[in-house]
């Protein structure tokens, strides 16, 4: 009697099954052809900051059918940032999503890659402080070792004047001799650092250096009055 090998049993047992009404051959897992960005690409944002939106990724067969598990790398190529996930893997419709906080630097860009498909290039715009705007407090006159009646608000702007939060803004008199508290502050929401500037104890022009990042220093006056 001559046994045919255990191998060769079970494949023609599948070869069998097969061939039973109703039996269908396994589906091949589909693999990835195209990754493209669904939403997030091109957002404004102030340095530092996270994007308001995060980057939303499709991974796609060949067919256009959304590709489910696909692993998705992300790099980040330009600006100094950094995204909370460096590999996502994509969900039932083929989608996966990343936050990207934005580095110092304007120009940000990072790239996106999954085996099958070519890498993907996304790119945003960090918006730095570029000016320092006087918005109330200067020119102003108290008696010689008073402070002045209004404060010193000092807005730090970027481009399209945008509000500029969390910049630390610092004051250094130049003359006058007076005082200026605090000396160093954070701005706030709109941009603002408020600080109360007393006189010094001589009559005469008072005057302030106000720094913020990188941006060309502004001075303040004030005139003490005997």
């Amino acid at each position: 009697m001559i046994r045919t090998p255990a191998r060769a049993r079970i494949a023609a047992a599948g070869l069998l099954l097969l061939a039973l009404p109703g039996c269908k051959k396994p589906v091949e897992p589909e693999t990835v052809n195209a990754l493209t960005l669904v939403s997030g690409d091109l957002q404004l944002r102030q340095v530092s900051r996270t994007l308001r939106s995060p980057l939303v990724f499709r991974a796609t067969s060949d067919a256009g059918k959304g590709v489910a598990g696909a692993a998705i790398t992300i790099v980040v190529m330009q600006g100094g940032g950094a995204v909370d996930s460096a590999s996502i893997r994509t969900n039932a419709n083929g989608e996966a999503r990343v936050k990207w906080t934005l580095g110092p630097e304007s120009g940000q860009a990072l790239l996106a890659t999954v085996v099958g498909a070519s890498p993907l290039r996304v790119t945003a715009t960090g918006i730095v402080p570029s000016g320092i705007v006087v918005a109330q407090g200067n020119n102003q006159s108290a008696k010689v070792g008073a402070a002045l009646l209004n404060n010193v608000v000092i807005r730090v702007l970027g481009a399209n004047n945008t509000p500029m939060d969390s910049v630390n803004v610092t004051f250094q008199i130049t003359s006058g001799g007076g005082a200026i508290a605090p000396q160093s502050v954070l701005t706030n929401a709109s941009g603002e650092a408020t600080v109360k500037w007393t006189m010094g104890p001589v009559a005469g022009v008072n005057t302030a250096s106000v720094r913020a990042a990188t941006i060309d220093p502004v001075t303040i006056s004030a005139t003490a009055t005997p």
